[in-house]
């Protein structure tokens, strides 16, 4: 990894996928700022998701010739696949699956995540903010795997709705939440540019902010859910969307349920050979999350899915979906969410 005691200003202007032209590889730098406790930003740990990069040029931009309200500490993640626009290399393990916490921690991508968490460690740190794109229909919102008050105090600064979750692991928001209030943020399709005006909102408003409110967050002041499930597609079955023949035939509108609130009975789409999607439980429980029946895949509690796609490079190199349930800030379950 390389490191970095400034932010040269020829980089401003450098699109992601030109990164690898003026920096060698994963870049962490170390920016001054007034107050004493840093803010960590994460951007490109997925190559092909440039809001985060975008925004921080912008942010930067901004601030130019001036002091940053706090030290910024700024890690740079996926260049090589930056390059190639997509979300990782085939040879690469992925870089929000390699933080501390991870299941493979003797890959390259790991001992870099392990070096960047020694060092902020040592730091100051006032708190973290992974910044990310999604491929299906989904509206922005921010992720947590620590229901603490600050850190959902520094989720409020993006939105109403948080979604914590503990599947999958070695992320970057549970490495640094040991650390930090730390979130991850997820900015809608790449490219609009209402996410990056969001992303730029929260870095600025954390920048700014003081410290963390005094009171606790209430029920009312957010909207918080929980992942329950991850939802893949079995490695070796083919899938469609436009009605084709194929072991799973989806929906065509199937990122559309997103954030909507499904009732049992509603379908995904249809499978044939009897084959059936793999679900895994957050909890190690084994639940049914769906029916077989005639060919229909239904939904067998009621749920609200996230991160539903269309994309088949996302479907086979991370899930086709979560399924989520609000709970209240006790970490329970709501009666009314139910099926």
């Amino acid at each position: 990894m390389a490191r970095y005691d400034r932010f040269p200003d020829g980089l401003l202007d450098v699109p992601a996928p030109e990164l690898w032209r003026h920096l060698p590889g994963p870049s962490l730098f170390s920016l001054d700022g007034r107050q004493s406790d840093a803010l960590f930003l994460s951007v490109l740990l997925h190559g092909n998701e440039d809001t985060g990069w975008r925004a921080i040029q912008r942010v930067l931009k901004r601030l130019q010739g001036r002091v940053l309200p706090r030290p910024v500490l700024l890690f740079v993640g996926n260049i090589a696949a930056a390059k190639a626009g997509v979300r990782t290399l085939p040879s690469q393990h992925d870089y929000n699956r390699a933080w501390p916490g991870t299941t493979h921690p003797a890959t390259p991508e790991a001992r870099v995540m392990q070096e960047v968490v020694a060092i902020t460690a040592r730091a100051r740190l006032f708190a973290s903010i992974d910044i990310h794109n999604n491929t299906g229909n989904n509206p922005h919102y921010a992720c947590v795997n620590d229901c603490g008050d600050r850190h959902l105090q520094l989720a409020r600064l993006f939105g109403r709705t948080v979604v914590y979750f503990e599947e999958p692991v070695g992320v970057q928001s549970a490495a640094l939440a040991r650390l930090c209030p730390a979130i991850t943020v997820e900015c809608g399709r790449p490219g609009v540019e209402a996410g990056v005006a969001h992303a730029v909102e929260l870095i600025e408003a954390a920048l700014s902010l003081q410290h963390f409110p005094a009171h606790a967050v209430g029920d009312t002041e957010i909207d918080l859910l929980r992942t329950f499930a991850i939802v893949k597609v079995p490695a070796d079955a083919t899938f469609s969307y436009d009605g084709s023949a194929a072991d799973f035939a989806f929906r065509g509108d199937l990122d559309h349920l997103n954030f909507a609130e499904l009732d049992v009975g509603v379908s995904f789409g249809r499978s044939t050979g009897g084959r059936r999607l793999e679900v895994a439980s957050a909890d190690g429980t084994r639940t049914d999350y769906f029916h077989y029946r005639d060919g229909e895949i239904r939904l067998a509690q009621r749920a609200i899915p996230a991160m539903l796609t269309l994309d088949p490079d996302a479907v086979r190199l991370d899930c086709l979906g979560y399924l989520m349930h609000r709970i209240g800030r006790d970490g329970r379950r709501l009666a009314d969410d139910r099926g």
